[in-house]
């Protein structure tokens, strides 16, 4: 192994140590009760967030912006090959401020199998800090367990942005020779 590969290696190593030091850090933020909310499935049939956690204890609950971000496309996109690895673990939500209808047709279009919910005419997002006083979203995702009586706790949260670690794409163009930072998803190759 050359000095530089020895360098790479090192600096792999922190970063690792890095991050298992961040995501402690997450989990030990105090955790805090989150509502029952009443949300929409891709039916149009109300559903509460109680339910989603199904059998499951624990939940990953995605705050995607919607079908209009098409980083957030990227993002659901590459949900589809961890879908049942990410379920085998806890249950896993997508939630979208669009309305069910539309959230529905969008997914089809995708092939987006996960299950999905609209947060239309909730405060999920802006309670959990996926929403700005003005209207705008965040993208990201929130992690949650569900006690023994039934109540539903937040545990950690993380923003979703390019080059961030919920996006495998990013670490492959990392990679490659010629850097290409105006580089943006687009909803059609």
């Amino acid at each position: 192994m050359t000095d530089l590969e020895k360098q790479i290696s090192a600096l792999e190593q922190e970063i690792i140590r890095k991050k298992e030091e961040l995501y402690r850090l997450k989990r030990s933020v105090p955790r805090f009760e989150v509502k029952d909310y009443a949300l929409t499935g891709r039916d149009g049939k109300a559903v509460q967030l109680s339910e989603l956690f199904g059998a499951r204890d624990e939940m990953i609950l995605v705050h995607n912006m919607g079908k209009s971000c098409p980083y957030c496309t990227l993002w659901a996109d590459g949900f589809i090959g961890v879908k049942k690895h990410l379920e085998d673990r806890a249950a896993f939500v997508v939630a979208t401020p669009d309305d069910y209808a539309e959230m529905d047709a969008f997914a089809r279009s995708r092939g987006w199998e996960f299950t999905m919910v609209s947060t239309k005419g909730s405060t999920l997002k802006p309670d959990l800090g996926y929403q700005l006083a003005d209207g705008s979203y965040y993208p990201g995702v929130s992690s949650l367990i569900k006690d023994d009586g039934g109540k539903i706790w937040h545990v950690a949260k993380a923003y979703f942005g390019p080059g961030d670690d919920f996006c495998a794409v990013w670490y492959l163009f990392d990679l490659l020779a010629k850097q290409d930072p105006d580089w943006t998803p687009k909803f059609e190759y």
